[in-house]
Order: structure tokens, then sequence, then C-alpha cells
């Protein structure tokens, strides 16, 4: 698994801009709202970062005892 991260920036006039990295496809839309909460804010454009055409890879492994004669 990659470290997810959200880079916020605020500047001087009070322009917040956010940007996820790590967050692999559709998932980063989940903290649009979130991020909009906590600052009482609304989105006024978004763009995908390359992240969003990447998918998460899971790996997925099974044991069995197996009886053998």
């Amino acid at each position: 698994m990659t470290d997810q991260q959200i880079i916020v920036t605020v500047t001087a006039d009070g322009t917040v801009t956010a940007e996820t990295r790590g967050v692999l496809g559709e998932r980063c839309l989940d903290y649009v709202a979130i991020l909009e909460d906590l600052i009482d804010g609304r989105t006024t454009q978004s763009t995908y970062t390359a992240d969003w055409n990447r998918q998460e890879i899971v790996e997925h492994q099974e044991d069995h005892d197996l009886d053998r004669p």
C-alpha cells in the first residue's frame, strides 16, 4: 500500500488548495466533502491527479491444510 497524503495550502489571500497523493482511483473524491467541511467552504475547481488512473494491487494469500495420504 502506498502512503496516502493530503497536501493543503492556504495562500496569503485565503485561497485554499488541496491535493491528494497516493489515494488511488475515485477514492480521492471521498476527501472533497471532508475538506469542504473542515474549511467550511465549497470546491470551485478540481482536476484529477495521475493517481486517478492507478489501481491498488491487493495481494491475497490463503493457507490451506490438506490431508494428504
